[in-house]
């Protein structure tokens, strides 16, 4: 029998993984929001649609494979047993406490194919793209989950013993954002140029649709974040004020950036508060605030200049910047734990900036060695992107054959015509 200190321990962390589950959850409408106002409106049903179903697939792939692979529990069993479990082992009185940190785990799972939606928008086939997201959150991200934070210790052994510390990353600049934005890459250039990108060698912009989505979504990931770092203690007895204050400062550190670096973009503004809050995800817990108002101001300018020079020198048609604002400002968060987590800029101590730069540079080639494999293997058998006619009608209609704005549609055509006359 639990006794009642106990039970109410149970019940705290229970209901502090619920709260946090709940509030990450709510981010996925933030990125869907925020792919909606950016693309252009002939695709906007199709980035709701496509993160729902990616959040549905993700649910049922991690907890059946992803869960099991990353920690080493799994909820083949009763009701009744599963409810009663903690790490895996038979609790009296857990309160479904693996359940929660299932759920609250699949949200960053889940983060995965909603990152790389917003890289492959407006062009791509719909199940190849949720088969591939599939694949990353069943197998890809999980082993790498499981080596930095789960049951596979050899990796975080190695760097302890070489360089003094393990790999830190508190709540996923690199597991889970660097991760995304880099599997994100080989899809976007895989997947190629929208159609009218680039016209004779010269760069055509594609204007954003709606402006205040793209705001709406920003700020829903934002509110939804501090969810992301704070709840990524994990159990009521580790929620610290210094990861709440730290991520507030570096998402004001990335607006701020961003309003000065990019001339007031609306756009680059909203996306510089994200950039700022991807890059302090990792060192939450041991920076100082000052500390934390820097990593995320520098996000900003990475993600500023780092998707200028993306699709104007390189020329990759990243739709949302994924690759600069998950991929490269995610591992500027791994390595700027290392550098400003030391006591000597006001950090906790205990990082190391080798294990730092070693285990970012790690996420990076596992996500460009897996994405590469998935995608090439889907573009050379079933196809991964819309064909001509399909994609300048726009995905909305040739997928789901329904636009944002029906009856507009309708009225627009001379579909609807209002010749009906009153009863007599």
């Amino acid at each position: 029998m639990v006794d009642e200190i106990e039970g109410m321990r149970f019940s705290a962390d229970a209901l502090f993984l619920m709260i946090g589950a709940v509030m990450i959850f709510s981010m996925h409408a933030g990125f869907a929001f925020l792919e909606a106002g950016t693309v252009r409106v002939k695709n906007q049903i199709n980035a709701f649609v496509k993160i729902l179903t990616d959040w549905s697939v993700s649910t049922i792939i991690y907890f059946c494979i992803g869960f099991p692979i990353a920690y080493g529990i799994n909820f083949f069993a009763g009701a009744d047993t599963i409810v009663n479990m903690i790490n895996g082992n038979p609790v009296d009185g857990a309160r479904g406490f693996d359940l929660l940190h299932c759920f609250f785990l699949t949200t960053f799972a889940a983060c995965i194919p909603a990152i790389i939606s917003g890289g492959i928008a407006e062009r791509a086939k719909f199940w190849p793209q949720v088969l591939a997201g599939a694949v990353f959150v069943a197998f890809v991200y999980p082993l790498f989950e499981s080596i930095i934070w789960g049951r596979i210790p050899f990796f975080q052994d190695w760097l302890k013993e070489s360089f003094g510390a393990n790999f830190h990353d508190y709540a996923g600049s690199v597991v889970v954002h660097s991760m995304g934005g880099w599997i994100a890459l080989p899809a976007v250039i895989l997947m190629g140029q929208r159609i009218g990108r680039w016209v004779k060698g010269r760069s055509v912009g594609i204007p954003v649709s709606n402006i205040p989505f793209l705001s709406l979504g920003s700020w829903i990931l934002a509110i939804g974040w501090f969810g992301f770092n704070v709840m990524s203690a994990q159990k009521f007895e580790g929620i610290s004020g210094l990861v709440a204050v730290n991520s507030l400062f570096a998402m004001v550190g990335g607006t701020l950036f961003a309003v000065i670096f990019s001339k007031n973009d609306p756009g680059f503004v909203h996306n510089g508060a994200l950039a700022g809050l991807i890059a302090i995800c990792s060192g939450s817990d041991i920076v100082h605030p000052f500390g934390a108002f820097f990593i995320g101001g520098a996000g900003a300018i990475i993600f500023i200049f780092g998707f200028k020079w993306e699709t104007e020198k390189m020329r990759i048609d990243d739709v949302l910047g994924v690759w600069p604002l998950h991929g490269i400002t995610g591992s500027w968060g791994g390595i700027a734990a290392g550098i400003f987590g030391q006591e000597i800029f006001g950090g906790v101590g205990g990082v190391s900036f080798f294990s730092q730069l070693i285990g970012t540079f790690a996420a990076i080639v596992a996500a460009l060695v897996c994405s590469t494999l998935v995608y090439a293997a889907l573009k050379n058998t079933i196809g991964i992107r819309l064909s001509n006619n399909a994609e300048i009608k726009g995905s909305d209609l040739s997928i789901h054959s329904i636009g944002a704005y029906p009856e507009r549609d309708i009225r627009d055509t001379g579909l609807f015509t209002n010749n009906s006359t009153e009863e007599e």
